[in-house]
């Protein structure tokens, strides 16, 4: 009995010590980014600290709920949870709530429930269940689209609800498949295409064009083995030129003007200076504020709930996805550099895990936590810092919000019980 007991707790418990750490200094940040006036009471709940400290309090009562299920049991209903997180995203045309534009939410009263964030690690089990299954390596079109077809059917839906932010998370996918033998020109062809379309939009097509030929020329005098044919090559060149119009007719015909604003500030796109100020003043004043916001803080920052630009709330809704620029400045470089310490190390955990499990379900879907941990950390903290374009999605157990921060420590905590299922193999 003694010995069953033990083995009941043991998790990985430095995995868990990251995610209070996280979670504990999150809250400590939404507490200074979101209180107005001198804090009376930690449990004010007409604040958004005082609501996000409930939130934490119902995470904890999850954890204990998802850890006490048998590990088996999210194999074995990975389908049928992946189906109940497409009916939710479904139902959300019909009887959702929009919020900020987006039709994204369900309203309960006074609370609000955001599908999209459990969809996340439904997908992430239902793509583990259908690799594992089939024990197949991704090498097989047959098998690449249909695991394409799993990811993108949510994707596809969560777009239609105009959030085009957590759409771009289920890129993070693709770093599970290159694991599990997808070919190595996938990448190349996503990461050319990245940089196809920059170019198109920076330099116009004519530039573009010319890049891709020299590169194509370059390459095929320096292969000499398998040399392709020049009309290979051509069709190929034919392909880019194709791409980066279709690149220019998107951006121009597609987007709405706010999207095309934002690349537009990214790319320093804009010649007009009375125009480029009022986009200015529009698109990029949160991004502007939080920019000053971190570089204020210098290398220790102002302290705790002594941030001016924070209490001055010059940054709107900066207790959400702008969340990392209060660690910036009340917390400083140092601060900042702990939070990005802390997030890559519970990543990096999260991988060797994964290498470490015995089933090929388990490794993929831990491959998925971390994956998709490591696309919201990313573009989060870029987009706050300005090293990419404005997208809205939250900094993992950081942004203020139930959605998220459930939908996150569900992700993160099945991994968990997985992993103490191979630990408790004796």
């Amino acid at each position: 009995m003694l010995r069953e007991n033990q083995r009941r707790f043991k998790f990985d418990w430095l995995t868990i010590i990251l995610f209070l750490l996280l979670v504990s200094f999150g809250y400590l940040n939404i507490l200074s980014a979101s209180h107005v006036g001198e804090v009376t009471s930690y449990f004010d709940t007409s604040q958004p600290f005082g609501k996000h400290l409930i939130f934490i309090g119902l995470t904890l009562v999850l954890i204990v709920l998802i850890l006490s299920f048998e590990a088996k049991f999210y194999e074995r209903f990975a389908s049928i949870i992946y189906i109940v997180a497409i009916l939710a995203l479904i139902g959300l045309f019909v009887f959702g709530k929009d919020v900020n534009g987006a039709r994204s939410w369900y309203g309960i009263g006074s609370m609000t429930i955001q599908p999209s964030e459990f969809a996340k690690f439904a997908t992430a089990l239902a793509v583990a269940k259908y690799i594992s299954d089939l024990q197949t390596n991704m090498q097989t079109l047959k098998d690449q689209l249909r695991v394409a077809g799993i990811i993108f059917f949510p994707a596809l839906l969560i777009l239609l609800q105009n959030d085009a932010g957590s759409t771009i998370v289920y890129l993070a996918f693709f770093f599970v498949f290159y694991r599990e033998g997808l070919q190595q020109i996938y990448l190349v062809v996503a990461l050319s295409l990245i940089i196809l379309a920059v170019l198109a939009l920076k330099f116009g097509i004519l530039a573009t064009a010319t890049v891709a030929l020299a590169v194509l020329v370059t390459r095929y005098f320096l292969r000499k083995k398998k040399r392709a044919s020049i009309l290979q090559y051509l069709a190929v060149l034919v392909v880019c030129v194709g791409f980066s119009y279709g690149v220019k007719l998107f951006y121009e015909h597609v987007l709405k003007p706010h999207q095309q604003n934002r690349i537009s500030l990214w790319l320093r796109l804009e010649k007009d200076p009375a125009k480029l100020e009022r986009m200015k003043k529009e698109e990029a004043y949160n991004l502007i504020q939080s920019e000053q916001a971190i570089s204020s803080g210098g290398w220790t920052g102002k302290g705790f709930l002594q941030g001016t630009r924070t209490t001055g709330k010059f940054v709107p809704e900066q207790h959400t996805d702008y969340i990392f620029s209060t660690v910036g400045e009340e917390w400083g470089f140092l601060g900042s550099s702990l939070v990005v310490l802390l997030f890559v190390m519970l990543i990096i955990r999260v991988l060797y895990l994964a290498e470490s499990q015995k089933s090929q379900f388990s490794r993929v879907y831990g491959y998925g936590v971390a994956s998709i941990l490591f696309v919201h950390f990313t573009i989060n903290t870029g987009m706050v810092m300005g090293l990419i374009p404005t997208v809205g999605i939250p900094l993992p157990f950081f942004s203020y919000g139930g959605s998220g921060l459930w939908g996150f420590t569900i992700l993160l905590f099945i991994f968990v019980k997985l992993d103490s299922n191979k630990i408790n193999e004796w």
